[in-house]
């Protein structure tokens, strides 16, 4: 999913070509991805575009009359641009906007049709797509703090939740909590303050770093690769890979959709973090530490390995255990 670095980019990219730009026209290819009836979407025609903002993960696009185009990409949706009059060649195309300079299109790959557009008529309607988290970029301490002690949840949980931080998804989280050397299972009713004040700073210095790794990599062009998996990334989609800093294998648990990648000497104390089906399965033989798992496998630390997987097991995925329900250690 698109998280806030990515969020950015897009806007930054958005800002050049759409602003003060008239919608000369919309074109639905796929009427699910609209999600509001009133305003209806094709009012927007003919209208110009004021300015862009972020929410979240959402999108705005607020127009001369006071109507917001909200667009929240989800997991699979991405945006693409041609310049003039050039015709899209977006496959999964849900909706293209077009704009004198070019031709805007949302697409979404997969079947679950997850993203979504909703016109609102002002910005007392605007409020209702706001789930409340705080600017993380923009916070001090204090406001970080009381917004992670708001509910006792596991660091991994508490940072990707909307109504607590703001932008902050699966994959950035990852990086984060390995910056800043906490384990993504910890409470965070137990952590201690400098732990959250090295959880702040963490927090900002991977936002803010990897905005400016990609504002170069896109320059004045538009995003064509966004992507949860980088290759400049520490943990995240990096299982069974050297960790950066110590050269340990990166572990993960995986639950539902999602996976947790993590270093367990960096941020467990070397503890393997406990994967619901696969601890299960091993019962006793469950390796408990890195070190174990790296008697067991050959200093690799792959638990995979372990049980005779292939080596696609340890290709990055979005996706998890085939519907499984999420470990204890997760909820």
């Amino acid at each position: 999913m698109p998280e806030l670095p990515d969020i950015t980019i897009y806007l930054e990219a958005l800002e050049r070509r759409v602003v003060g730009r008239l919608l000369e026209k919309i074109r639905m290819v796929d009427a699910f991805v609209l999600r509001t009836a009133l305003p209806p979407i094709h009012s927007l025609v003919g209208k110009r575009v004021t300015s862009l903002r972020r929410l979240g993960k959402r999108i705005l696009f607020r127009f001369e009359d006071g109507h917001w185009l909200v667009l929240h990409l989800m997991i699979a949706g991405r945006l693409q641009w041609v310049d003039g009059a050039a015709k899209p060649v977006a496959r999964n195309a849900l909706a293209h906007f077009g704009f004198g300079r070019g031709t805007l299109t949302l697409t979404e790959a997969g079947t679950k049709h997850r993203a979504s557009l909703h016109v609102v008529a002002d910005d007392a309607g605007l409020a209702e797509h706001d789930r409340g988290g705080i600017d993380v970029l923009g916070s001090s301490l204090e406001e970080f703090h009381a917004a992670l002690k708001r509910e006792n949840h596991t660091l991994k949980r508490s940072l990707t939740a909307p109504h607590l931080f703001s932008g902050i998804g699966n994959s950035y989280s990852d990086e984060i909590l390995h910056a800043a050397r906490l384990s993504p299972v910890m409470l965070t009713f137990r952590l201690s303050g400098e732990e959250i004040e090295r959880l702040h700073l963490a927090t900002k210095e991977v936002l803010k770093g990897w905005t400016e790794k990609l504002r170069r990599k896109t320059g004045a062009d538009f995003p064509t690769k966004v992507t949860a998996f980088l290759p400049d990334m520490a943990v995240h989609g990096k299982f069974g890979q050297s960790c950066p800093v110590c050269g340990t294998a990166v572990q993960r648990i995986r639950y539902a959709e999602n996976e947790v990648n993590y270093c367990p000497r960096c941020q467990t104390g070397g503890k393997l973090l406990a994967d619901r089906s696969l601890s299960r399965l091993l019962k006793g033989d469950w390796p408990k530490t890195i070190d174990e798992a790296e008697e067991q496998t050959g200093a690799r630390g792959d638990l995979d390995h372990i049980f005779g997987m292939g080596p696609l097991s340890r290709q990055p995925s979005c996706k998890g255990g085939g519907g499984r329900p999420p470990p204890p250690e997760i909820s």
